[in-house]
Formats: structure tokens, sequence, C-alpha cells
């Protein structure tokens, strides 16, 4: 059950996060929001625990996906924008 929880708060920060984000180097389209927000809700998941914010076995709220959807999102900026500019 706790994977799929954290697939649906990913899926809810991957929109809040583009949401918040726009711009034209982002990933566009259902799939790949659903699939930002997920992995933005496995990282901050992994850095609260790794910072003792969270205990062993939990996940991150809706607002530390968003944040790490956030994350996610500028790094994928930043690598997109240097391979469109070579």
């Amino acid at each position: 059950m706790s994977i799929l929880w954290t697939i649906i708060i990913g899926f809810v920060a991957g929109v809040i996060a583009k949401f918040l984000m726009p711009g034209d180097n982002e990933p566009s389209g259902f799939i790949l929001t659903t699939i930002l927000g997920i992995v933005g809700a496995f990282v901050a998941g992994y850095l609260g625990q790794a910072l003792g914010w969270y205990g062993p076995g939990e996940g991150a709220g809706l607002i530390g996906a968003v944040v790490g959807a956030i994350i996610v999102l500028f790094v994928y900026s930043l690598v997109a924008g240097r391979r469109s500019a070579v």
C-alpha cells in the first residue's frame, strides 16, 4: 500500500510542480508529469529519511513530494537545456 500511496501523491505533486514551474524545456503530457511527480516523491522520501525527517518506511507527504518534484524538474530542465544547446 505504501508504494501505491507514493504513486498517488507523486501524481498530484507532479501536477502541482508543473503548475508552479512552467517552462519550455520541461516534459509535457500526462505520463511524463506523472513520472516526474512519482520520482519527486521518491526523492523527497529518500532525502527525508537520510536527513532524519522521516522514519524508516515512511514516505514523503504532499509538500515534500512537491518539493522533490520541483527539484527533479529543475535538474531535468538543466539537462534538457544543455542537450538542446548542443
